[in-house]
């Protein structure tokens, strides 16, 4: 039965290594990748429908699996926002899909990025959860540049079941994630 690259490496490197530095007493005491979480607002999308449509389709291709739309909670006359009009486009991924997702990103998409020096640090909620920022949509090779409307950027969140931040750091640095200190790839 196939199973994902990283999926293999958590099991087999990360998990030794966590209990190491950290001392849990067993496999089930260390943090986990839970779930990746990518979400794309449109604020523009309120003049023009097709913006969410797009967003929808790209987001899908991006991760292989089917984007939602997201809808306005209540009225915002000052946006012109009525409640129940699509503004937004997310996906939650989870097992073979995250970690699929999580090599791409880290050996494909990452390396992309213009000017890129690393992830920042303070991107940490203080619940064992990280979330970034993406500027432009155009760094995954899914997406077809001559097909692209409007550049976008986009949040994605790994989710863990870490205590702290500090776990959580680990968890990804040992994933691959390239994260900066004192503005220094490490």
């Amino acid at each position: 039965m196939y199973q994902p690259t990283l999926k293999t490496r958590y099991t087999e490197t990360i998990i030794p290594a966590m209990k190491e530095k950290f001392g849990y007493k067993n496999n089930m005491m260390v943090p986990k990748l839970e779930k990746i979480c990518l979400n794309q607002g449109l604020g523009d999308a309120v003049a023009d429908k097709k913006i969410v449509d797009s967003a929808v389709e790209e987001m899908s291709m991006i991760t292989g699996q089917r984007a939602v739309k997201t809808k306005s909670r209540k009225d915002i006359s000052n946006f012109k926002l009525r409640q129940g009009m699509p503004i937004g486009a997310r996906v939650t991924l989870r097992k073979e899909n995250m970690f699929e997702f999580l090599q791409r990103f880290i050996s494909i998409s990452l390396p992309r990025v213009r000017d890129f020096s690393g992830l920042k640090v303070k991107g940490f909620d203080g619940r064992g959860n990280f979330t970034m920022g993406i500027t432009e949509q155009l760094i995954f090779p899914e997406i077809n540049i001559d097909k692209v409307s409007r550049i976008q950027g986009m949040d994605i969140t790994f989710v863990t079941s870490a205590k702290n931040d500090e776990e959580c750091l680990e968890l990804l640095k040992q994933f691959g994630l390239p994260f900066q200190k004192n503005n220094q790839t490490i």
